[in-house]
């Protein structure tokens, strides 16, 4: 019989070691916080504009005061300053903004968006950030299709903002709908809590990525992987947006493209891939100018994509009265403002955005913002590609296995980057927010389980700091 001597040659049994409560609260709070982003204008269309600004608001000052209180380790030299410059040179337009309360306004939203996402990159480790994506996603997707689902059952017809039912016998513009009850539909478009198929169909995009990232990483059940996998192609498909096509295949592209240079093993190997990437990055521009005719009759739109060259042509005709530093902040444009109301009509609606992340920057900010944005997306590029391709390396061992975890960044930067050539989304929000999140946190950690929050919180739960896989 085993006896228990006063000298044991290990430690005493224990049991398994688990998370703090307030830990578990903290990581529910930023799933919160990031779903937020990603429901987009469904706080508006289910609530009003009044009640979504309390709702922001307040989210705001509940992750300031619990910044203040937790002050999460970070590295000051690692912060995303170019993102700090763009906001700097925003707020500077106050001073020639042509239209200063929607300045005002909008930058406000810019400070908020900004810092959830400095807030959700300093306070989680990688593996939480991304799982609380993924929770958020599944919260998204999974509402929208609820949603979808109680329009067509028990509605059946289509829903105004505000839960309000459409007048019969009046004629409405689909445009104007929350819902245009089209789940049974096949030849119809669905449009989620987000009431924009565009935006439901990117957010279907990114939860795709999400999902196959986490069950390649074993951090999401077989089962339950296959079941929003599912949830997240059927919504995509359905939401049928073109940009939305082109951004999938341009993951498709990348993803190829990374897992190849993960299997370079001798000096200059990659060399090839990249003159492979560059050359398919190039005929695939071409056939997109070229033949963009047929590419885009094929995905149901019109070759100026559905009115946006018209929408550019008069941006960018305003735009070039300031080039240099353009009219004023404005992300979005707020439609009751007298400069926006009205200038741009698409469907009887007010336009509120330029439908190309560049071209609405240049109109804000002029040459000089295009230029902080571009080292923006410049600086995240670069580190999320070798954060992707590179192997965990922090000593002489070289044969550490690379992580499915790494690919997010780089895959999120190029549905960030494809959207941004038709939707101004990247600008606000959710893009906003997910290019400011990742981007710090992959500064402050360029490797998993190394960096500021990675070793506190790695304390707090009592793993080994030395263990740095």
């Amino acid at each position: 019989m085993a006896v228990r001597t006063q000298h044991p040659a290990g430690p005493a049994p224990a049991p398994p070691l688990r998370e703090r409560t307030g830990h578990l609260l903290l990581r529910a709070w930023c799933v919160f916080v990031v779903f937020q982003a990603i429901a987009g204008t469904a706080w508006t269309l289910a609530f009003g504009v009044a009640a979504s600004t309390v709702i922001v608001v307040a989210t705001a000052v509940v992750s300031l005061v619990v910044w203040l209180l937790i002050r999460p380790p970070i590295d000051v030299r690692r912060l995303p300053w170019f993102v700090l410059a763009y906001g700097v040179w925003a707020a500077a337009s106050l001073i020639w903004s042509a239209w200063p309360a929607t300045t005002g306004t909008t930058l406000a939203l810019w400070l908020i968006t900004t810092g959830q996402g400095l807030f959700v990159a300093a306070i989680l480790t990688w593996r939480e950030i991304i799982a609380a994506i993924s929770a958020a996603l599944k919260w998204s997707l999974g509402l929208s299709l609820v949603f979808e689902l109680v329009v067509s059952l028990f509605v059946r017809r289509p829903i105004l903002p505000g839960w309000v039912l459409p007048e019969r016998g009046v004629k409405y513009d689909p445009i104007v709908y929350w819902s245009r009850n089209n789940l049974f539909d096949l030849d119809g478009r669905i449009q989620g809590i987000q009431g924009n198929a565009n935006l439901l169909a990117v957010v279907a995009l990114l939860g795709l990525i999400v999902f196959a990232i986490r069950w390649a990483a074993h951090a999401e059940r077989r089962a339950s992987a296959i079941v929003w996998i599912s949830i997240a192609a059927l919504l995509f498909v359905h939401a049928g947006s073109a940009t939305a096509y082109l951004s999938a295949a341009a993951v498709i592209v990348v993803l190829v493209t990374v897992l190849l240079m993960r299997t370079v093993t001798r000096p200059g190997g990659r060399t090839v891939y990249y003159a492979a990437y560059a050359g398919v990055a190039l005929a695939g521009a071409g056939i997109l100018f070229f033949a963009r005719d047929t590419l885009f009759t094929a995905l149901g739109r019109s070759a100026d994509l559905t009115g946006r060259e018209g929408i550019w042509e008069q941006v960018l005709a305003r735009a070039g009265e300031h080039p240099v530093i353009g009219w004023g902040f404005a992300s979005p444009w707020l439609p009751w403002d007298s400069h926006f109301d009205g200038w741009i009509v698409d469907h009887g609606e007010t336009v509120m955005q330029a439908h190309n992340m560049w071209i609405d920057v240049f109109l804000q900010l002029g040459v000089i913002g295009v230029l902080l944005m571009a080292g923006v997306y410049a600086t995240f590029i670069w580190r999320a590609w070798f954060f992707a391709i590179d192997r965990p390396r922090w000593d002489l061992r070289d044969d550490r296995p690379y992580s499915p975890l790494t690919l997010l960044p780089t895959l999120v930067a190029t549905v960030l980057l494809v959207q941004g050539l038709a939707e101004s989304g990247p600008l606000v929000v959710w893009g906003w927010m997910l290019i400011v999140l990742l981007g710090l946190k992959v500064r402050q950690s360029p490797l998993l389980g190394v960096g500021p929050a990675e070793t506190s919180w790695r304390i707090e739960r009592g793993d080994p700091v030395t263990d740095q896989g």
